[in-house]
């Protein structure tokens, strides 16, 4: 499959979001799935997949520490799609996190942090998946600026698909307008990425739009979309 995800890359890059999704569907089945935070990429794709597929796979690394809207619009997309939200947790809950590692160790260590109760939880859902799908875009960090549609992903090792990866963020607005999506209320109140409640805040006026993600310091990834080596056991989580 890598080496055929290898020549298809090129082809993919012509390819709608739509069509990238079918191919995803139809190579992988039922093991491929969506990962979603639910912002407003994400809400995008989901529409487009139900137009796609109805009974698709879709999931999301749930830290417990997530906004109430972020659970609302969650609830939601269940409702609207008729799905069931696959929600991944990490190992520790944030009680025991805090004995193991100190309070707010999200302050103190955010890529601690972030590995703890996203990228290793993550590392195990994809061990049940052949591919999985997200909704970065090229223009949101310079960690995602070379993400091809259809790609081998080095870190997990199975192949990821990033079908809206050259659209803009107003191509993605303009597709919540016109399927009336419905999207994440704190888009309104100046948070275009929304993450955690600890780390993150409304933009102000002219910062860039992942300014409010893990302010004060220079970490602009959680770390799933970096590609490097895990240098940590599988399940070694506390």
């Amino acid at each position: 499959m890598k080496e055929e995800v290898g020549e298809l890359q090129i082809a993919a890059e012509s390819w709608k979001p739509e069509r990238v999704l079918k191919w995803a569907f139809d190579t992988f089945g039922e093991t491929v799935a969506i990962s979603s935070a639910f912002g407003a990429e994400g809400m995008a794709l989901i529409e487009m997949a139900s137009q796609v597929r109805q009974n698709f796979r879709l999931f999301t690394l749930d830290t417990e520490f997530l906004f109430p809207e972020t659970y609302n619009l969650m609830d939601q997309v269940e409702h609207r799609y008729g799905i069931t939200i696959e929600r991944v947790y990490p190992l520790s809950s944030p009680e025991e996190q805090d004995r193991v590692h100190g309070p707010a160790l999200w302050q103190r260590n955010p890529d601690q942090c972030c590995d703890l109760r996203k990228v290793r939880p993550l590392e195990r859902k994809l061990g049940e998946l052949q591919a999985w799908i997200t909704s970065i875009r090229r223009d949101q960090t310079s960690a995602r600026a070379n993400a091809g549609k259809i790609e081998w992903d080095m870190k997990f090792g199975l192949v990821k698909i990033n079908p809206i990866a050259d659209w803009s963020s107003r191509q993605v607005w303009q597709y919540i307008r016109e399927h009336d999506v419905p999207y994440n209320p704190l888009h309104g109140r100046n948070y275009p990425s929304i993450g955690c409640t600890h780390c993150t805040r409304a933009v102000r006026p002219g910062e860039d739009p992942r300014a409010g993600r893990w302010s004060g310091s220079s970490k602009t990834e959680c770390g799933l979309h970096l590609i490097r080596p895990l240098a940590h056991p599988p399940e070694a989580d506390a």
